[in-house]
C-alpha cells in the first residue's frame, strides 16, 4: 500500500486528536497505513505525518494490502465471524468485535474466550494503582472509532459494554464506581501504593453490604465514618475526665471540711500533736487534690474537647468533594455509552448505505455515503471526546481519593498520638498526686512515732500537780 495518494476534500484541524494530521481542502497525502477502522494513516508534501478520518479524502490510487509489522500474523488470517482486525499508529494489531464493540490486543480464536495468541498479553496503557489509571490520558490512542477504557491487568473488558454474548465474562468482572474489573477472584493480586502497609489508600475502593444487608455503603463512605467515630470517642474520653474532676473536687471539698472539725481538739501532749497533724495532713490533701483536679482541666480535659473543633464540618466538605467527583464519573461513564450507541447508529446507517450504492450506482447514492461517512466519522469524535473526558474524570476522582485517604490516614494516626499522650500525662498527674499525699502523711507518721505515753503522763503530772503528800494508814 505504500506510495497510494489521496486528495484531501475538506479540511481538518487535527487539534482534538494526539497524532492528527491537519491539513485543508486540496491537498496531497501519501498513505501510509489504511486499516479498515475509518482512520488512515498520511505524510503530506511537506512531511508532516498523522492520522486522520478517510472519508475526508479521495483516493487517487487503488491501496494495496497493509504489510504486517515485524512479529505480528499475517492479515489474511481468518478471525471467528464478526471480528476485525486493524493496527494502531504505533503499528500495533488489534482486533474488534463489529457485534458487541468488543476490542482486544490478543487475536480471538473460533472457540468463544479462548485467545489464540501465543505470547502473553501486553498493554500499552499507563500504570494502574487498584485497577485504576493513573493519567488523564484516553484508553487508547485515537485510531479508530471502536474507543474502549481498559485497564493493564490483561483484561480485554469494554467499558459498560453489554451483549447477550458475554454472559460468561460477565461472571468474571466486577463493576466499581461505573469502571468494569476483573473479578477479585479472578484476577492478580493488586498493585498496592503501600505493599508495607495496611493503609487506607489501598482498601476502599469498592463499596460494602451494610450490617442488615438491605444496602451498600461506599468505602470512602465508611472512612469517613471511622473518623467521626474517633472523634465522638474523644468526646467520651473527655467527659470521663470531666466527671473524673468533679470527683476530685468534691473530695477536695470534703477533706477541707473535715480537716476544720473540732472533734478530739482537747487531746495534749505529743498524741494531741500527732492528731493536729492529722487534721492538717487532710487540709493539705484538699490542697493537693484541687491542684490535680485544675491540671485535668487544663491538660487533659480541655485539649480532648477542643481538639479538631470543626472537624466534623471539615468530613462533610471531604464527603460531598468526593461524591460530586464520583456523580460526574458516572456522568462521564453514561456519555461514553451514550456516543457508543451513536456511532454503532452511524455505522449501521454507512454500512446500509453502502449497499445501496453496490445495488444502484447513483449521484445521491454517493452523495449519501458521504454525509454518512461525515457523520460516522463526527461520531467517532464524539466517543473519542467522551472517552477523554471519562478518562480525565477518572483520574481526578483517583487522584482525589488517595490524597483524601491519606489524609484521613493522616489525621488518624495524629489523633491516637494526641490521645495517648493526654493519657500519659493524666497517668502522670496522677502520680505526683499520689506522692504528694505521700508527702503529707509522713509528718502524721513521724509523730506518731515519737508518742511515748510514760512522757505524755510526766508533763501532765509536772504540769498538773497539787502536792507530793500521801495518805497514811490510819490506826486502829
Amino acid at each position: 500500500m505504500s506510495g497510494a495518494r489521496c486528495r484531501t476534500l475538506y479540511p481538518f484541524s487535527g487539534e482534538r486528536h494526539g497524532q492528527g494530521l491537519r491539513f485543508t481542502a486540496g491537498e496531497l497525502i501519501t498513505l501510509l497505513q489504511v486499516p479498515d477502522g475509518g482512520w488512515w494513516e498520511g505524510e503530506k508534501e511537506d512531511g508532516l505525518r498523522g492520522w486522520f478520518p478517510a472519508s475526508y479524502v479521495q483516493l487517487l490510487e487503488k491501496p494495496g494490502m497493509v504489510p504486517p509489522p515485524p512479529g505480528e500474523e499475517s492479515q489474511t488470517v481468518i478471525l471467528p465471524p464478526g471480528w476485525q482486525s486493524y493496527l494502531s499508529p504505533q503499528g500495533r494489531r488489534y482486533y474488534v468485535n463489529t457485534t458487541t464493540n468488543e476490542t482486544t490486543w490478543e487475536r480471538p480464536s473460533s472457540s468463544p474466550g479462548i485467545s489464540a495468541s501465543p505470547g502473553p498479553h501486553r498493554s500499552s496503557l499507563p500504570p494502574t494503582v487498584n485497577g485504576y489509571h493513573a493519567s488523564g490520558t484516553p484508553a487508547h490512542p485515537p485510531e479508530t472509532a471502536h474507543m474502549s477504557l481498559r485497564k493493564s491487568t490483561g483484561d480485554s473488558q469494554n467499558l459498560g459494554s453489554s451483549s447477550p454474548g458475554k454472559k460468561q465474562s460477565k461472571e468474571n468482572t466486577i463493576t466499581i464506581n461505573c469502571v468494569t474489573f476483573p473479578h477479585p477472584d479472578t484476577m492478580p493480586e493488586q498493585q498496592l501504593l503501600k505493599p508495607t502497609e495496611w493503609s487506607y489508600c489501598d482498601y476502599f475502593w469498592a463499596d460494602k453490604k451494610d450490617p442488615q444487608g438491605n444496602g451498600t455503603v461506599a468505602g470512602f463512605e465508611l472512612l469517613l465514618q471511622k473518623q467521626l467515630k474517633g472523634k465522638q470517642m474523644q468526646k467520651e474520653m473527655s467527659e470521663f475526665i470531666r466527671e473524673r474532676i468533679k470527683i476530685e473536687e468534691e473530695y477536695a471539698k470534703n477533706l477541707a471540711k473535715l480537716s476544720q472539725n473540732s472533734l478530739a481538739a482537747q487531746e495534749e501532749g505529743s498524741l494531741g500533736e500527732a492528731w493536729a497533724q492529722v487534721k492538717k495532713s487532710l487540709a493539705d490533701e484538699a490542697e493537693v487534690h484541687l491542684k490535680f483536679s485544675a491540671k485535668l482541666h487544663s491538660e487533659v480535659e480541655k485539649p480532648l474537647m477542643n481538639f479538631r473543633e470543626n472537624f466534623k464540618k471539615d468530613m462533610k466538605k471531604c464527603d460531598h468533594h468526593i461524591a460530586d467527583l464520583r456523580k460526574q464519573l458516572a456522568s462521564r461513564y453514561a456519555s461514553v455509552e451514550k456516543a457508543r450507541k451513536a456511532l454503532t447508529e452511524r455505522q449501521r446507517d454507512l454500512e446500509m448505505k453502502t449497499q445501496q450504492l453496490e445495488i444502484k450506482l447513483s449521484n445521491k447514492t454517493e452523495e449519501d455515503i458521504k454525509k454518512a461517512r461525515r457523520k460516522s466519522t463526527q461520531a467517532g469524535d464524539d466517543l473519542m471526546r467522551c472517552v477523554d473526558l471519562y478518562n480525565q474524570a477518572q483520574s481526578k476522582w483517583f487522584e482525589e481519593m488517595v490524597t483524601t485517604t491519606l489524609e484521613l490516614e493522616r489525621l488518624e494516626v495524629e489523633r491516637v498520638e494526641m490521645i495517648r499522650q493526654h493519657l500519659c500525662q493524666y497517668t502522670q498527674l496522677r502520680h505526683e498526686t499520689d506522692m504528694f499525699n505521700q508527702s503529707t502523711v509522713e509528718p502524721v507518721d513521724q509523730l506518731l512515732r515519737k508518742v511515748d505515753p510514760a512522757k505524755d503522763r510526766e508533763l501532765w503530772v509536772r504540769e498538773h500537780k497539787t502536792g507530793n503528800i500521801r495518805p497514811v494508814d490510819m490506826e486502829i
